[in-house]
């Protein structure tokens, strides 16, 4: 088999990648994104390329050998609604969408990988390329599971990818168990009698309330969990009916929660139950809570962990993430169903972060995400068939 010239692969992906960054796409609204992948892979010669999965999810198989074995890569396609503040002429061409996350080097990597094995080979199993939809908002894993994607594409362990700003390009860091957070909801909406901002005598007002409520809630953490366990409660909106000379009569408090234990997370939203039902108490107005989980934690598997740094001996620097982050991940909904392990991969120096209007992926760090990719294959899939 023919080997690739890695200088010309790198000019091939930088313009992938521009091309996607300046069409961003939502969750589960990528189909530009999804054609481009899909016809990139039919292209590269893959033995199956399937679209729809999951709404918009593409997952691209290449057999190599005989060997029974099968792993699977998977990036994330959607953008974010932000919009992009860039002169750059590949800068997004969908107002009110970007690129602020880096998917569009993910999924660039990622075609990376399967044009190098499917054209070089150098493993004995099955590669399942996994393209998936709607990662930001936690969706889009748990919908290409419900389209029975272990079923009609099994594979025995999964490896994810997440670009980091700040880090060094060439670098990558993971650790085996806890990586990522759970990402837990919630909304409490006050009710009680709003009227003249004259007479606040007159009724029961939410303001007030709703203001002690959000400063009772930062007592969780401090003075209901332990300080061994990792957690974090934030309120980030609070909306009320009143205006200028008016005391509202309905407040809400919106926001979100991260933990790394399931035992956590129920104490969290048991804690909050409490101090929101006794704070509209003190306050005579009343209190309704919801509360959702979007993400659970992601646990990496300390084997992989091992394995993915013995694959990248001599192609990446390798560093171990010092403590586990309290961002969140749906790729841990693939973990509930097979072992894996997620990285993050330097992408150089940043003068913003991730999710800023002015983030752009660096084109520098894509062909390290293709060798991480390729590296993980050969690994786990033995060395020299197929080629």
């Amino acid at each position: 088999m023919a080997e690739l010239d890695r200088d010309v692969l790198k000019q091939e992906m930088t313009g992938w990648r521009r091309d996607l960054h300046a069409h961003p796409e939502f969750g589960f609204e990528e189909k530009r994104t999804a054609a481009f992948v899909a016809a990139k892979l039919r292209e590269f010669g893959l033995d199956d390329v399937t679209e729809g999965v999951g709404g918009t999810g593409v997952v691209g198989t290449l057999k190599r050998g005989s060997g029974n074995r099968a792993i699977a890569l998977r990036a994330d396609m959607d953008a974010l609604r932000i919009t992009e503040q860039s002169a750059a002429a590949h800068r997004s061409q969908n107002t009110g969408f970007m690129h602020a996350c880096g998917h569009d080097g993910h999924t660039t990597m990622l075609l990376g990988a399967a044009k190098l094995l499917a054209a070089e080979g150098g493993f004995d199993g099955t590669v399942r390329f996994v393209f998936q939809p709607a990662e930001e908002w936690g969706k889009g894993a748990l919908a290409m599971l419900d389209d029975r994607l272990m079923q009609r594409f099994p594979f025995d362990e999964i490896f994810g990818l997440h670009n980091m700003p700040g880090l060094p390009i060439g670098h990558f860091e993971t650790r085996a168990g806890p990586i990522m957070s759970a990402e837990d909801n919630f909304e409490i909406v006050l009710k009680g009698i709003g009227g003249h901002a004259a007479r606040p005598h007159s009724g029961n007002e939410t303001l007030v309330a709703a203001c002690a409520l959000v400063t009772n809630l930062q007592t969780i953490v401090s003075r209901r969990l332990s300080p061994a366990d990792i957690s974090v409660v934030s309120v980030t909106e609070l909306i009320t009916d009143g205006t200028r000379n008016a005391l509202p009569g309905l407040a809400r408090i919106l926001g979100d929660a991260r933990s790394f234990r399931p035992e956590v997370s129920a104490e969290i939203e048991r804690q909050m139950r409490v101090i929101a039902q006794g704070t509209a108490a003190a306050y005579n107005v009343s209190a309704e809570v919801t509360y959702s989980r979007e993400f659970v934690p992601l646990q990496n598997d300390a084997e992989l962990v091992d394995e993915a740094f013995a694959a990248t001996q001599g192609v990446l620097a390798v560093g171990v993430a010092a403590e586990p982050m309290t961002g969140s991940e749906d790729f841990a909904r693939f973990l509930d169903h097979v072992p894996g392990c997620f990285v993050f991969l330097g992408n150089g120096e940043a003068s913003v972060p991730l999710h800023n209007s002015s983030y752009d992926f660096n084109d520098d760090g894509l062909l390290h995400g293709t060798n991480f990719h390729v590296a993980i294959v050969r690994q786990r899939l033995g060395g020299a068939a197929g080629k």
